[in-house]
């Protein structure tokens, strides 16, 4: 059965005050662009009613030299809910960048059609250049192995709203720690916030990387590495799984020996807390069996449905006339 929780309390966000609060940034490529401030701002945003029309008479560009389901689509939803439209790609098949057009010109073009630039590239550090070169506000959807800030905040938008804080939180990091760009972003995001504890749970040559641990504890977040999910479940308020990426490593027979033992399956979930939530950025392969959609621990599809409130919010505080 699962053990109570005495901070396991009903939460909703509320928008206070006024809306003419603003971010501190005009573009948002890394999750510390953000302070404490700007993530409340947005997480009250995303979780009240928006105004009718915000984004009336403005085009945001979607490039997405990656293709995308999730941060595609739910960008895409959001600028529509909003009255305003979109342009751009989702892949590069039948686009100039075949042609060789530079990453360069391609800013330099849209940034004449759009109010608004939101990039998916595959190099690290993409987005940032991106916005040193554009005269319009640049958001990124993911760069790499580097970051992906809006994953993010939907992610803290999900552990809010289930945790009621964001703080002394006890969060169990399972899979492939060395390459996901959301493992990343959300650990930077987590030390924002006092008295959090990240439980590693990773294959020994997927771990996240040194600097960025040494980082984290610089920054007060206490770091645990464990061998085994079943180490940690009892523990965790939440369970942020991701995939285990076979294509980053040397062989199939690697990958092999250690996949089922990072799948997490309704075993797992015995003599955890009340409160905990399994959250995945998806898309999900093995690693959280389906058994386990049917229990009240899975939140990952209700964590995704946020994505489309998060990235409206976002939307609205850069580019919208009504904030």
């Amino acid at each position: 059965m699962p053990r109570s929780n005495v901070r396991n309390t009903p939460y909703r966000m509320k928008l206070t005050g006024s809306r003419s609060a603003k971010l501190s940034v005009k573009s948002l490529v890394s999750i510390l662009d953000l302070n404490e401030a700007d993530i409340d701002l947005l997480l009250r945003r995303a979780d009240a009613p928006s105004p009718h029309g915000s984004l009336q008479g403005k085009q945001v560009a979607l490039l997405f030299y990656e293709n995308s389901t999730r941060t595609y689509n739910s960008f895409q939803t959001a600028v529509h809910q909003l009255n305003g439209t979109v342009c751009g790609f989702s892949g590069v098949e039948g686009t100039s960048v075949l042609k060789g057009e530079s990453l360069h010109d391609t800013i330099k073009m849209f940034e004449n059609y759009a109010d608004l630039i939101v990039l998916r590239h595959p190099n690290d550090g993409a987005a940032r250049w991106a916005a040193d070169i554009s005269s319009v506000p640049v958001i990124n959807a993911g760069d790499g192995q580097n970051e992906h800030p809006t994953q993010t905040l939907l992610d803290l938008f999900a552990i809010k709203k289930t945790q009621g804080r964001l703080d002394n939180l006890k969060v169990a990091l399972v899979g492939d720690l060395k390459y996901g760009r959301t493992v990343r972003s959300l650990s930077q995001a987590l030390s924002l916030y006092p008295g959090n504890t990240l439980y590693l749970v990773n294959p020994p040559f997927l771990p996240l990387p040194e600097p960025l641990k040494q980082w984290l504890r610089e920054k007060g977040v206490k770091i645990e590495e464990r061998g085994s999910l079943e180490e940690v479940m009892s523990l965790a308020d939440i369970c942020y799984v991701t995939r285990i990426q076979k294509e980053r490593m040397s062989g199939v027979d690697e990958f092999l020996r250690v996949e089922d033992s990072y799948r997490l399956t309704r075993r797992h979930l015995t003599g955890v807390k009340a409160n905990l939530k399994v959250l995945h950025p998806l898309p999900r392969v093995k690693e959280i069996a389906v058994e386990v959609d049917s229990t009240p621990y899975a939140h990952y599809f209700a964590q995704a449905r946020g994505g489309v409130q998060v990235r409206r919010a976002l939307l609205e505080l850069i580019a919208g006339r009504g904030d």
